[in-house]
C-alpha cells in the first residue's frame, strides 16, 4: 500500500506541471493586460509609461519565458507578487494571515464547502438507498421528479430565488455577508446564532445540485449492487432485508460515492465562485472572481495551483477510499 501512494504521489509531479502550463497559456491568450486597468482610466499616461509597466511586470517577455520565471519561483514555493495596487504576495493574499483565523478567506471557503459536503452525504446515501430498495413506488417517483429538477436549476437563480423570498419577502434570513453590523455586541450563543444564519442559504444552493447528483448515483450503485448473486444468496440464508442491504449491499454500493466525493475536492474554489459573489461572502471564490476581473495573474495561478493540488489529492482520496471500502484492491 505505502509503495502504491509513493507511486501516485511521484505521477503527480508531471499532471500538476502539465495543468499549470496549459492554465498559465490560457490565461494569457485572454485579451487585455494586467496593465490596461492603470492605464486606460489614466487618459494622462503616456505610451512609454506603459512600457516601463510591461517590463515592470515582466510582460514584455515571451510567454514560456514568463512561465518560466512564474515556475522558477513555484519550486521555491513562491507565487510572486500580485498586480494589484497593495503589491501584496500572493500567498499572503491567499492565507489572508490579517484576519482572525475564522474570517480568512481560505478557510471560510473551506468550512462552507465541508458543511454542504457533510449536509449532501447525509442526505443523500439515505435517499438514493430508500429510491433503489422501494423502485418505481411513489416516493421514488417523487424524489426523481425533485432530482430532476435540482439538476436542471441553475444555481445561481435558486440563490437569487431564495435571496428575494427568505430575505426579502420574509425578512427571516440576512442574504449577504457571513456576520451582522452589531455582530461584536452580541452574546456569545447571539454570535452563533447569526453565523448560523448568515450560512443557511449559502450552504443549502451550494448543496443542492450535489445533493441531486450524489441521490440519483447511490440510486443507480444500489440497484446494481442489489442484484448481485452474494445478496440473493444473504437473502436466501433468511437474513433481515436491513442486515443485507447495510451490512452487505452498502459497502460496495458506496464506491461510486466515493469517487464523487474526491472529484468535489476541487469545487472548494471553483464551486465557489458563483455563490460566495452572489452572497457577497469573503472566500476563495469572490478572490477568484475579483483576480480575474482584474487580470491579475499571479494571483489567478496561485488559486489555479491550490485548485489542481486540491483535484489531485482528491483523486488520491478517493484511491485510499477505495482501498477501504473494497478488500479486493487492497489485495493487488
Amino acid at each position: 500500500m505505502i509503495t502504491y501512494l509513493i507511486k501516485r504521489l511521484l505521477e503527480m509531479i508531471p499532471t500538476l506541471f502539465g495543468i499549470t502550463l496549459i492554465s498559465f497559456f490560457i490565461i494569457h491568450l485572454a485579451p487585455g493586460k494586467p496593465t490596461d486597468i492603470l492605464t486606460e482610466l489614466n487618459p494622462k499616461i503616456t505610451p512609454e509609461a506603459r512600457e516601463k509597466l510591461e517590463k515592470y511586470y515582466g510582460l514584455d517577455k515571451p510567454i514560456i519565458v514568463q512561465y518560466g520565471m512564474w515556475l522558477k519561483r513555484i519550486v521555491k514555493l513562491d507565487f510572486g507578487e500580485s498586480f494589484s495596487t497593495d503589491r501584496r504576495p500572493v500567498m499572503e493574499k491567499i492565507w489572508d494571515t490579517k484576519q482572525p483565523l475564522l474570517e480568512r478567506r481560505l478557510f471560510i471557503t473551506f468550512m462552507l464547502n465541508l458543511l454542504s459536503m457533510f449536509i449532501i452525504l447525509i442526505i443523500a446515501i439515505p435517499i438514493g438507498i430508500l429510491s433503489a430498495t422501494h423502485q418505481y413506488s411513489l416516493y421514488d417517483k417523487i424524489t426523481t421528479v425533485i432530482v430532476f429538477i435540482g439538476f436542471a436549476m441553475p444555481s445561481f437563480w435558486l440563490a437569487l430565488l431564495l435571496m428575494m423570498l427568505f430575505g426579502i419577502h420574509f425578512d427571516w434570513l440576512p442574504i449577504s455577508g457571513l456576520k451582522s453590523m452589531n455582530y461584536d455586541s452580541l452574546p456569545l450563543l447571539g454570535k452563533i446564532w447569526d453565523r448560523v444564519r448568515h450560512l443557511i442559504l449559502p450552504v443549502f444552493v451550494s448543496a443542492f445540485t450535489g445533493l441531486a447528483a450524489d441521490s440519483r448515483f447511490m440510486r443507480s450503485s444500489m440497484l446494481e449492487v442489489i442484484r448481485q448473486d452474494y445478496v440473493t444468496a444473504a437473502r436466501a440464508k433468511g437474513l433481515p432485508e436491513t442486515k443485507v442491504i447495510y451490512r452487505h449491499a452498502l459497502k460496495n454500493a458506496l464506491l461510486p460515492i466515493i469517487t464523487l466525493m474526491g472529484l468535489s475536492v476541487p469545487g472548494l474554489i471553483g464551486g465557489s465562485v458563483i455563490f460566495e459573489n452572489i452572497f457577497g461572502i469573503p472566500g476563495m471564490g469572490q478572490l477568484f472572481y475579483m483576480s480575474v476581473m482584474t487580470r491579475d495573474y499571479p494571483l489567478v495561478m496561485g488559486i489555479l495551483t491550490i485548485g489542481a493540488i486540491l483535484t489531485l489529492s482528491g483523486n488520491l482520496l478517493s484511491d485510499i477510499g477505495y482501498m477501504f471500502a473494497d478488500p479486493r484492491i487492497r489485495a493487488k
